[in-house]
Protein backbone atom coordinates (compact mmCIF):
# COMPACT_ATOMS: atom_id res chain seq x y z
CA UNK A 1 0.00 0.00 0.00
CA UNK A 2 1.38 3.41 -0.96
CA UNK A 3 2.14 6.29 1.36
CA UNK A 4 0.53 9.57 0.37
CA UNK A 5 1.59 13.03 1.52
CA UNK A 6 -0.98 15.71 2.35
CA UNK A 7 -0.52 19.44 3.00
CA UNK A 8 -2.50 21.57 5.43
CA UNK A 9 -3.31 25.27 4.67
CA UNK A 10 -0.61 26.40 7.14
CA UNK A 11 2.05 24.57 5.04
CA UNK A 12 2.66 21.63 7.37
CA UNK A 13 2.50 18.14 5.87
CA UNK A 14 1.70 14.63 7.03
CA UNK A 15 1.80 11.17 5.47
CA UNK A 16 -0.83 8.48 5.56
CA UNK A 17 -0.96 4.90 4.23
CA UNK A 18 -3.91 4.38 1.86
CA UNK A 19 -4.81 1.76 -0.71
CA UNK A 20 -5.16 2.66 -4.38
CA UNK A 21 -8.92 2.25 -4.24
CA UNK A 22 -9.38 4.72 -1.32
CA UNK A 23 -10.57 8.23 -2.17
CA UNK A 24 -8.10 11.06 -1.41
CA UNK A 25 -8.58 12.77 1.94
CA UNK A 26 -10.28 16.17 1.96
CA UNK A 27 -9.86 16.86 5.69
CA UNK A 28 -7.13 16.04 8.21
CA UNK A 29 -8.32 13.04 10.29
CA UNK A 30 -6.73 14.49 13.46
CA UNK A 31 -7.63 18.20 13.33
CA UNK A 32 -10.44 18.39 10.76
CA UNK A 33 -8.80 21.15 8.63
CA UNK A 34 -9.00 20.87 4.83
CA UNK A 35 -6.00 19.22 3.15
CA UNK A 36 -4.77 18.56 -0.37
CA UNK A 37 -2.67 15.71 -1.72
CA UNK A 38 0.93 16.59 -2.61
CA UNK A 39 2.10 15.13 -5.90
CA UNK A 40 5.77 14.48 -6.60
CA UNK A 41 7.21 13.95 -10.08
CA UNK A 42 8.59 10.48 -10.75
CA UNK A 43 12.28 9.97 -11.45
CA UNK A 44 12.63 9.14 -15.15
CA UNK A 45 15.89 8.33 -16.89
CA UNK A 46 15.66 7.83 -20.68
CA UNK A 47 18.20 5.42 -22.12
CA UNK A 48 18.54 3.55 -25.35
CA UNK A 49 18.86 4.32 -29.03
CA UNK A 50 17.23 7.54 -30.13
CA UNK A 51 18.41 9.60 -27.18
CA UNK A 52 21.50 11.79 -27.07
CA UNK A 53 24.57 9.94 -25.81
CA UNK A 54 26.01 13.23 -24.60
CA UNK A 55 23.36 13.37 -21.89
CA UNK A 56 24.99 10.58 -19.90
CA UNK A 57 28.57 10.37 -18.66
CA UNK A 58 30.21 7.22 -19.92
CA UNK A 59 33.76 6.03 -20.26
CA UNK A 60 33.56 5.98 -24.05
CA UNK A 61 32.33 9.60 -24.04
CA UNK A 62 35.35 10.61 -21.94
CA UNK A 63 37.64 8.92 -24.47
CA UNK A 64 35.91 10.76 -27.35
CA UNK A 65 36.34 14.17 -25.75
CA UNK A 66 39.98 13.44 -24.86
CA UNK A 67 40.70 12.33 -28.45
CA UNK A 68 39.03 15.46 -29.84
CA UNK A 69 41.06 17.68 -27.51
CA UNK A 70 44.31 16.01 -28.58
CA UNK A 71 43.38 16.34 -32.25
CA UNK A 72 42.51 20.02 -31.79
CA UNK A 73 45.79 20.79 -30.03
CA UNK A 74 47.75 18.89 -32.72
CA UNK A 75 46.06 20.93 -35.47
CA UNK A 76 46.82 24.18 -33.69
CA UNK A 77 50.46 23.17 -33.28
CA UNK A 78 50.87 22.33 -36.97
CA UNK A 79 48.82 25.33 -38.13
CA UNK A 80 46.48 23.27 -40.29
CA UNK A 81 42.77 23.85 -40.49
CA UNK A 82 40.28 21.55 -42.14
CA UNK A 83 37.87 23.20 -44.58
CA UNK A 84 34.28 22.14 -45.17
CA UNK A 85 35.07 20.25 -48.39
CA UNK A 86 37.53 17.94 -46.63
CA UNK A 87 40.71 19.47 -48.01
CA UNK A 88 43.23 20.88 -45.60
CA UNK A 89 45.14 24.10 -45.96
CA UNK A 90 48.02 25.38 -43.94
CA UNK A 91 47.41 28.90 -42.76
CA UNK A 92 50.98 29.72 -41.79
CA UNK A 93 52.88 28.03 -44.63
CA UNK A 94 50.62 28.82 -47.59
CA UNK A 95 50.65 32.59 -47.33
CA UNK A 96 52.80 35.18 -45.67
CA UNK A 97 51.49 38.09 -43.68
CA UNK A 98 51.17 40.30 -46.75
CA UNK A 99 49.06 37.68 -48.61
CA UNK A 100 51.76 36.47 -51.06
CA UNK A 101 52.30 32.73 -51.38
CA UNK A 102 55.50 31.32 -49.90
CA UNK A 103 57.71 29.26 -52.17
CA UNK A 104 58.99 26.97 -49.46
CA UNK A 105 56.94 23.84 -48.67
CA UNK A 106 58.25 23.75 -45.10
CA UNK A 107 55.97 25.10 -42.40
CA UNK A 108 58.06 27.68 -40.60
CA UNK A 109 56.68 30.57 -38.61
CA UNK A 110 56.45 33.77 -40.60
CA UNK A 111 58.50 36.56 -39.10
CA UNK A 112 57.31 40.13 -39.34
CA UNK A 113 59.57 42.37 -41.39
CA UNK A 114 59.59 46.04 -40.66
Amino acid sequence: MPIYEYRRPDGSTFEIVQSFSDDPLTVDPESGVPVERVLHPPAVHFKGSGFYNTDYGTRSRQRETAAAAEKGSAEKASGEKSSSDGSSSSSSSAKGENGSAKKSSESKPVSAKG
